[in-house]
Parts: structure tokens; C-alpha cells; sequence
């Protein structure tokens, strides 16, 4: 493909940016789907990195902060990033500094299923797998459904 290949696979790569943050694996499997080299795409997605112009961390970040604003917690919100190719370190650091988790999981409990606490063992229970399946850590579920907001 040579350099007119570059400028190609760069202008897609820009398209892309524009629209929302991308990491760099979400970038290399779309253009690979596309039919592009390997080489070229990570030749492209190094030329990126070192512009500021694709930034892992800076996906991250906005990735964490967007789920975070929908009430999911940190294990499933880790769980995605994971999916999408960022490393551990990255996301552990997007995560400590994120948000107050205590109180996101209460929030999530709370819009969807209101402020009173659950009064039976089995409402506590559906609100207890609500948690989890939006990935909060069952100490933070314990305090959101105890009403404990440190």
C-alpha cells in the first residue's frame, strides 16, 4: 500500500478519534477487519501515540467516567476495559481515581429502586444481585444497602 496506505489508514484512524476516544486495539481490529496490514496499522498507531493524538490512558479515563455516570461499578466497568485491550495498570489507576464507589452504588441502588432501604430478605437480595451484576464490590453493596455512605 505503501505511503498512500499511511495516509489512508491515519485519515480513517482520525475519523474514528474524532468521534469518541478509541484504545489502541479498538483501532487495530476495526482497520484490520477493513482489510489493512498489520504493520501498517501499528506503523500508523505508533505515529498517533507519540502526537498525543491516540491515547490509551486517555480512553480509559473517559471510558471509566462515562460508565461510572450510567451506575455501573468498577469490576465490570475493569472487566470492559479489559475486553478492549487496556492494561491492568492503566485501569487500576483510572479506577482509584476516578469516583467515590460507596457512593455510585448507592445512587444505582437508589434510582432504580428508590431511596427506602430493602425491608425483606428477598428484596434485599434483588437489590443485592442488581449490585453485582453492575459490578460493584460487595463490601460497597453491603454499605449501599445498609445506607452507609463513608
Amino acid at each position: 500500500m505503501g505511503d498512500n496506505g499511511a495516509v489512508k489508514v491515519r485519515s480513517l484512524m482520525l475519523e474514528m478519534l474524532a468521534r469518541r476516544e478509541h484504545s489502541s486495539w479498538e483501532l487495530q481490529r476495526k482497520l484490520t477487519v477493513r482489510g489493512y496490514q498489520a504493520n501498517l496499522i501499528e506503523a500508523v498507531l505508533a505515529e498517533l501515540g507519540r502526537d498525543n493524538l491516540q491515547s490509551d490512558q486517555r480512553f480509559a479515563e473517559s471510558y471509566i467516567r462515562s460508565r461510572a455516570e450510567r451506575g455501573f461499578g468498577p469490576r465490570r466497568i475493569a472487566a470492559e476495559l479489559k475486553e478492549r485491550g487496556i492494561s491492568e495498570a492503566l485501569i487500576a489507576d483510572g479506577l482509584i481515581q476516578e469516583r467515590n464507589w460507596d457512593s455510585q452504588a448507592m445512587k444505582a441502588r437508589s434510582k432504580r429502586f428508590g431511596q427506602a432501604l430493602p425491608s425483606s430478605f428477598g428484596e434485599r437480595a434483588r437489590q443485592m444481585r442488581f449490585l453485582q451484576y453492575r459490578g460493584f464490590t460487595q463490601e460497597q453493596i453491603n454499605r449501599a444497602l445498609s445506607g452507609i455512605d463513608d
